[in-house]
């Protein structure tokens, strides 16, 4: 054996690397794990708050919605299974309180949606008092909802003394006629005054979406499509509407989310009468009328369910607009 093969035969050994972490990597992920922890401590208290505050609560909701309890005749409460959940899907009371959440919902929506976008495109455009239209514009979603409705109740709908008869009476007036035609929307058509109070409140909602999409168009592409000779038309068709499609998707999904949980209005205008109960209300009739608390607990359930999965979706179009955003 020569010198060199003994020196690597007796340092063979030395100058390996020892297997798996050292003493020193374990340190370090300790410490991180430490200052991770660290961090983290502040929002432990708002996390067990929320926990306290909405998951607790919706166990509760949970568990007594598989019981049969009826506060009116307290021994016969027991273990009902999934029949509350069948009476829900099935009872006409309930499936015709489901159409007209989803009626109410998809109308509220789609209306908004469009109103929304028109006024976003007149904001878009530079004009003086832009910022005066624009928190003009803004304040009816700022309106708290039990007292949107009562304006709607009161001073626009009324049959009596309501802003829209007192105009025709006006118009009327103008022309000499002492008979007027009378309006009383909210019962000759009470679930399309829901839907027009709605409307008046979402629609500033979309429209901020909206216009923040329309503000954040590339308008290099906008600029040279003009240059070619492009329409406004073909501009709005080609460019502008494909780049809303997300902020429109977001609009609804965040407006269904809201709308189809809304009790002020329903309860507000016409107490749920006239074929105008959606799933909300019913379940305050159930619970508070009906004294059905397994029932009324197995519809929330259902709602919870439904917003969870509009939820799902919306988080989806959030994200992909953050990875848009960043993309650029």
């Amino acid at each position: 054996m020569t010198n060199a093969t003994a020196r690597v035969s007796r340092h063979g050994s030395t100058t390996a690397k020892p297997s798996g972490d050292t003493r020193e990597t374990r340190d370090t992920r300790a410490r991180e794990r430490a200052v991770a922890w660290v961090r983290r401590a502040p929002l432990l208290p708002a996390l067990v708050f929320l926990i306290i505050v909405t998951q607790l609560p919706f166990v509760v909701t949970l568990v007594i919605s598989f019981m049969n309890w009826n506060s009116l005749s307290p021994d016969t409460t027991g273990f009902a299974g999934f029949e509350n959940y069948v009476q829900v899907l099935t009872d006409p009371y309930f499936l015709q309180a489901i159409v007209t959440t989803i009626v109410m919902t998809v109308s509220v929506v789609l209306v908004s949606l469009v109103f929304g976008l028109g006024l976003a495109l007149l904001l878009d455009k530079k004009f003086i008092g832009r910022g005066l239209a624009r928190t003009l514009l803004i304040a009816p979603f700022l309106v708290v909802p039990v007292a949107a409705a009562l304006i709607w109740k009161h001073a626009i709908l009324n049959p009596v003394y309501g802003l829209i008869n007192g105009t025709l009476t006006w118009i009327w007036s103008l022309f000499g006629s002492d008979t007027p035609p009378q309006t009383d929307l909210l019962s000759s058509a009470p679930l399309l005054a829901i839907i027009i109070s709605l409307v008046w409140q979402w629609t500033p909602f979309m429209m901020l979406i909206l216009l923040a999409g329309l503000q954040s168009r590339p308008m290099d592409t906008v600029e040279a499509a003009q240059m070619d000779g492009a329409t406004p038309g073909a501009i709005f068709r080609h460019l502008t509407l494909p780049h809303l499609r997300q902020y429109l998707e977001l609009g609804g999904l965040l407006g269904a989310i809201y709308i189809v949980q809304n009790f002020d209005a329903v309860f507000t205008l016409t107490s749920g009468g006239l074929g105008t109960a959606n799933l909300p209300y019913a379940i305050y009739e159930t619970f508070y009328y009906a004294n059905e608390y397994g029932l009324a607990s197995a519809a929330g359930v259902v709602v919870v369910i439904g917003t969870i999965i509009v939820a799902t979706f919306a988080l989806r179009t959030v994200f992909s607009l953050f990875k848009k955003e960043a993309a650029r």
